[in-house]
């Protein structure tokens, strides 16, 4: 049984999730997508291995957004996906992640939908649920969390998002993840702290989830900046705060650090507590 129609037709706007970073986490519909497409549009990151899955003449334009540089604005992109469904061709609009979470997706969709230019829209695997998987941290563990916060550190103009309710999230997230927070996780700890958070809180920041070069580490919402090395992780890079963080020195499958297996030893007691070694 068909359940979604697959036929990448020209004049049309595929707005597409590739995942985080490992291309074995594309989905078929994403796949068949890159492939068909005549002109892709995608963003900053993407792996750019997903990008060879593309047929030989198709046009490959960057479209990519990174904090502090240049870039193409969202109106500018609206205008080029449009424009280029007129000229009758299969336009895929490529993005990492999941395009409807901080992607802008529903921004591209909209201003096709009231230019009257038909699109699809295909979920990709979000990097807060993949990558916290690839760091052994589960999003959901019965012992740990019933709830999950997904929060942007930036705003739509680039700023701090003020409009961040940080004393319910401190009172009420058992597990927050930060997308985009590693500049800001000044900020984003002191807040947290400031509203009552303990500082002895787990916090993970995983770098380039999912890809060959991926990095974690585990500290404290007090301790991290001792721990903290600018020289082994850097940006794209996830916060992730609460128990649930604990668990990934065991469960980490995909990448070892002697700094988080030595946070384990330190903290055997807070192991110890929850039965999980």
């Amino acid at each position: 049984m068909q359940l979604f129609d697959s036929s990448f037709d020209r004049g049309s706007v595929w707005i597409v999730g590739a995942g985080p970073g490992d291309p074995g986490l594309l989905t078929l519909l994403a796949y068949k997508s890159i492939k068909k497409a005549d002109i892709i549009f995608y963003d900053a990151l993407l792996n750019e291995e997903i990008l060879s899955l593309a047929k030989s003449n198709a046009q490959l334009v960057y479209v990519g957004k990174r904090g502090n540089k240049k870039s193409i604005n969202q109106l500018e992109i609206n205008k080029l996906l449009i424009n280029e469904a007129k000229k009758n061709k299969r336009v895929l609009r490529l993005k990492g992640g999941d395009p409807f979470i901080f992607g802008r997706g529903g921004e591209e969709a909209l201003s096709l939908k009231l230019n009257k230019i038909p699109y699809k829209v295909v979920p990709g695997t979000t990097a807060g649920i993949a990558g916290l998987a690839y760091a052994g941290i589960p999003a959901t563990h019965r012992d740990f969390n019933t709830s999950i916060t997904f929060i942007s550190a930036y705003g739509a103009g680039g700023e701090k998002p003020e409009t961040v309710d940080w004393t319910s999230f401190t009172k009420t997230s058992q597990l927050i993840v930060i997308y985009m927070g590693l500049e800001r996780i000044n900020w984003v700890c002191s807040e947290l702290i400031k509203r009552g958070r303990d500082k002895y809180e787990n916090i993970a920041i995983i770098s380039n989830a999912t890809r060959k070069n991926q990095k974690i580490l585990i500290s404290t919402l007090e301790n991290y900046s001792k721990d903290f090395d600018k020289n082994i992780i850097d940006s794209p890079a996830l916060l992730v705060i609460g128990k649930n963080v604990l668990l990934s020195p065991i469960l980490n499958w995909y990448s070892t650090n002697k700094r988080n297996i030595s946070f384990l030893k330190q903290n055997k007691k807070n192991y110890e507590q929850y039965n999980i070694v």
